[in-house]
């Protein structure tokens, strides 16, 4: 059973940065959200300092995240198919980072039929793969080291799938009332 937030008998209690919304039907929820923004926002800053390093430097982590989507397998994509990818409400955002690293050369444009549709280009392909070499021997190893677990690492990103489908039904109902 997880810990109430307001049990005095517990004086640290489970880490929230709300604890109106943990003393509810699913306490751990709160304490899930929490953990989700802290590593969010590690994770955010990690790809801006790797792609620096990378030689690539004053690209969001929004704009890390589609160069390397655009370079996955090797195939056109087109902006549609990028908001889809990310759950991406606000095509504004892609099309603002795909100008972006278009006018960085990173990535291309193109047409299939009447959609634009963007691929990576050797400048791109090359600045994704230092990001991994980095990300290989700066992260990677690390974890490794550490023995963290695999399957661990899938089951919680299996739950975080589960997850964001159920954010997504919760936000169309709020957006209902």
């Amino acid at each position: 059973m997880a810990a109430n937030v307001n049990d005095p008998s517990d004086p640290v209690g489970p880490v929230v940065s709300a604890a109106h919304l943990a003393d509810g039907a699913v306490p751990a929820l709160s304490e899930l959200e929490f953990a989700l923004t802290v590593a969010g926002n590690a994770f955010q800053r990690w790809m801006v300092h790797c792609m620096t390093a990378a030689g690539v430097p004053g690209l969001t982590s929004i704009e890390v995240q589609l160069l390397h989507a655009v370079n996955h397998r090797d195939r056109d994509k087109t902006q549609s198919d990028l908001c889809m990818m990310f759950n991406i409400e606000d095509t504004h955002i892609v099309t603002y980072a795909l100008k972006k690293l278009q006018a960085q050369d990173l990535i291309s444009t193109g047409r299939r039929g009447k959609e634009k549709t963007v691929i990576i280009t050797v400048q791109g392909r090359d600045a994704c793969s230092r990001y991994r070499e980095i990300r290989e021997k700066l992260l990677a190893s690390s974890l490794k080291a550490l023995n963290v677990d695999q399957s661990a690492m899938r089951s919680v990103a299996s739950l975080l799938q589960v997850l964001s489908g159920q954010y997504d039904q919760a936000a169309r109902s709020a957006a209902s009332l």
